[in-house]
């Protein structure tokens, strides 16, 4: 059955600081899913923005990694003076099984959902550019400084939300 999750998260820029790193949102997301096709929980799954398919991260033993019937369906990204906020609908391919390792039940999504989104800024001091991410799972808040000049981004104060639709 055609499963819908929504991902939402929300950056806060320092405020009274000129925006000098045009941060964005990235067009990559990892997110984890029950995955059917390898019959494994909680598989790191690839979105890419405008990807017909996923790519799910396989087992280490027996099926490696291999395409997901899994896109991103929906992505909406807002900017403003302190806020950088990102929607993004995922849909998803699922059916019921048994993890082929340990027999635990499958859920949609998992029954621990983790996602790691990604994000992209030009430094003009530097003239370099970065690629942080924020994911679920790391302790917060949580200062994005850029790798080159140390400026603060912007701050992650709140876990990115993981929510199913349909």
């Amino acid at each position: 059955m055609l499963r819908t999750a929504e991902i939402t998260a929300a950056l806060t820029r320092p405020s009274g600081g000129k925006e000098s790193h045009q941060l964005y949102w990235g067009p990559t997301l990892e997110f984890s899913l029950d995955c059917f096709v390898c019959e494994r929980l909680g598989r790191t799954t690839v979105f890419e923005r405008g990807a017909e398919k996923a790519l799910c991260s396989g087992t280490r033993s027996g099926l490696g990694r291999h395409h997901a019937p899994a896109r991103i369906a929906a992505f909406d990204s807002t900017s403003g003076d302190e806020r950088l906020a990102v929607r993004i609908l995922v849909d998803f391919w699922w059916a019921p099984f048994e993890d082929g390792r340990d027999g635990r039940r499958s859920a949609a999504p998992t029954s621990h959902p983790w996602v790691r989104l990604h994000l992209g800024y030009y430094c003009h001091e530097t003239r370099e550019s970065g690629k942080p991410s924020i994911q679920t799972n790391v302790g917060r808040p949580w200062d994005l400084r850029c790798g080159d000049c140390d400026q603060i981004l912007a701050t992650d104060s709140e876990t990115p939300a993981v929510r199913l639709l349909v």
